[in-house]
């Protein structure tokens, strides 16, 4: 058995197979049986022509058999550029290219005994290849000693044969057998004399096709002379069907390394899109993301629990410990420059995966949101992060984004608003909000102040925004919603509390999220905002 190593320092083999445009995307794997031939002829010719030409001769006959090969794990890939051209003419190329691994190596066994003399051309010829395939195939061949087997898994299929299992078919380009291109040449121009006619003239014989006297002169015709004389396979070859893995392109996988220790509950990402998208569309925006990550986190297993909010029944969950996306005007104007996830059931493998995998994701207009990933973690390590005020908790918290009702306003009949007995209308923002709180341990004393919209009292950086300037309704319509076009609030707590704080409608997109007061002066309710004022505000 002859066995030629083949390797490629770039870990890229480029070839188009005969008869593909290079356009098309199509790539030579395994390597054809013709080029490796036409490879050693051609390297004799241009870097070993110390070598006998009967040597050489005998070589290629003894190597015109189909090999058999042993091919590496590999993945396909390309790039895409412009060629010069004349004016605007800048055709686009797309260069396809087989991937190998750094340890990946193509394996050529051919069934055959070569003389001493052969088998020192073949070692010399391997070691003076440059390339192999186009000319940014840099390749390291060599002659492997004492092999007597491979582990073959791309063969020749035998004539009548079937298809074997997790197998496919492809068909390469091989040199004829010595013998059968004798055949093949003299029976070709049989039929090119025999189509002349019974006496042909001397003008139509030069007219005659002319052929390679034998298989070693055929292997030194020129592609380009070929395809330029209309040949659509090169005299002297053939193509012989082979069989690879079905899977020979699947990338291999890869065994990560298993989280220990709590999860983490937070990842942050900072918006990089030329065309920032506004903090008006946070439920728009956090509705998208939400998309995308429990697109990324379903790897065959369903999606991720801490995306979907949904528990081992299917139904939603009702501790909201699943994740919240907050969007984060930061810059001088209200344009988004970060999102951050959190979540305090915390993120398993397949969410950390699918954390990772968002880059971006589709935006009004034509314009996608991209997203550089700062990183996943714990409260502690993003503390640049305003809505976090894990060190210095606060009693006093102002409404970032809408508060939304989750209930509906109830009236009596005559249309006069229902009061509870803190003096706010049943099923009101300011109502909904204290049901909420309530539902919180430290949330059960605090009061509230209901903010004028006239004032416009969302402020970022230098823009002042109203309620109504927000999105407040979510794409496909989910979740529990009132009729409030949404309202800001001042939380006053008895004791400091720890964000992140979010509530009502739409608290896991973007809205209704609190951010701290250092100063707990500027919550305190005056008069003028009492429940009696509010009352009768209530009754315009």
């Amino acid at each position: 058995m002859i066995v030629l190593e083949l390797r490629f320092p770039a870990g890229r083999y480029h070839a188009t197979p005969w008869g593909r445009h290079v356009n098309e995307g199509a790539v030579e794997w395994p390597p054809a049986p013709w080029r490796i031939v036409r490879a050693l002829v051609a390297t004799w010719y241009l870097k070993a022509r110390e070598i006998p030409e009967e040597k050489v001769r005998s070589l290629v006959n003894a190597l015109s058999q189909p090999p058999s090969f042993h091919l590496p794990r590999a993945s396909t890939s390309h790039t895409r550029h412009y060629m010069p051209g004349k004016g605007s003419d800048k055709p686009k190329v797309f260069d396809t290219f087989i991937q190998l691994p750094e340890d990946g190596a193509i394996l050529v066994a051919w069934y055959a005994t070569l003389a001493p003399a052969e088998l020192d051309a073949l070692r010399i010829f391997a070691n003076r290849i440059g390339y192999f395939g186009r000319a940014e195939s840099l390749v390291e061949a060599r002659v492997l000693d004492g092999i007597t087997a491979i582990e073959a898994n791309a063969t020749p299929l035998a004539e009548g044969t079937s298809l074997p299992q997790k197998t496919e078919l492809v068909r390469l380009l091989a040199p004829m057998l010595p013998t059968a291109y004798d055949e093949w040449r003299d029976d070709f121009m049989a039929k090119a004399e025999a189509a002349l006619g019974p006496k042909p003239t001397a003008a139509q014989k030069k007219k005659l096709p002319k052929l390679p006297d034998d298989l070693f002169v055929a292997l030194h015709a020129d592609t380009g002379d070929l395809q330029a004389a209309g040949w659509n396979l090169p005299p002297g070859a053939a193509f012989v069907n082979y069989i690879r893995p079905e899977n020979a392109f699947a990338p291999a996988p890869r065994p990560r390394a298993s989280l220990k220790g709590p999860l983490l509950t937070m990842a942050r990402y900072a918006i990089t899109s030329a065309a920032a998208p506004l903090i008006t569309q946070a439920i728009s925006i956090g509705d998208r993301v939400h998309d995308a990550l429990c697109k990324w986190s379903d790897q065959g297993k369903g999606r991720a629990a801490v995306f979907t909010g949904l528990g081992g029944d299917g139904k939603p969950t009702t501790d909201h410990r699943h994740a919240h996306i907050f969007c984060e005007a930061n810059g001088p104007r209200d344009a988004v420059t970060h999102i951050t996830i959190w979540a305090t059931m915390g993120f398993d493998e397949a969410a950390c995966l699918a954390l990772r995998r968002l880059n971006k994701v589709w935006g009004h207009g034509g314009h996608d949101i991209r997203l550089v990933l700062h990183g996943i973690g714990g409260m502690e390590d993003f503390k640049e992060c305003p809505l976090f005020a894990v060190q210095k908790p606060a009693k006093v918290w102002r409404s970032l984004t809408p508060f939304v009702s989750t209930r509906y306003a109830k009236t009596f009949r005559d249309g006069r608003p229902k009061m509870d007995a803190s003096g706010w209308q049943v099923g009101s923002g300011a109502h909904d909000l204290l049901r909420l709180l309530a539902l919180q341990p430290q949330g059960t004393a605090a009061t509230i102040k209901q903010c004028d919209e006239r004032e416009r009292p969302f402020q970022f950086g230098e823009r002042h925004l109203r309620s109504l300037q927000f999105q407040t309704i979510r794409h496909d319509g989910g979740g529990n919603r009132g009729n409030s076009s949404g309202n800001a609030f001042i939380i006053t707590f008895p004791e400091p509390v720890s964000g992140p704080l979010a509530f009502g409608y739409g608290s896991h997109f973007g809205l209704g999220l609190f951010q701290p007061i250092m100063s707990s002066g500027a919550a305190q309710l005056d008069e003028s905002d009492s429940a009696a004022s509010i009352r009768n505000r209530l009754k315009l």
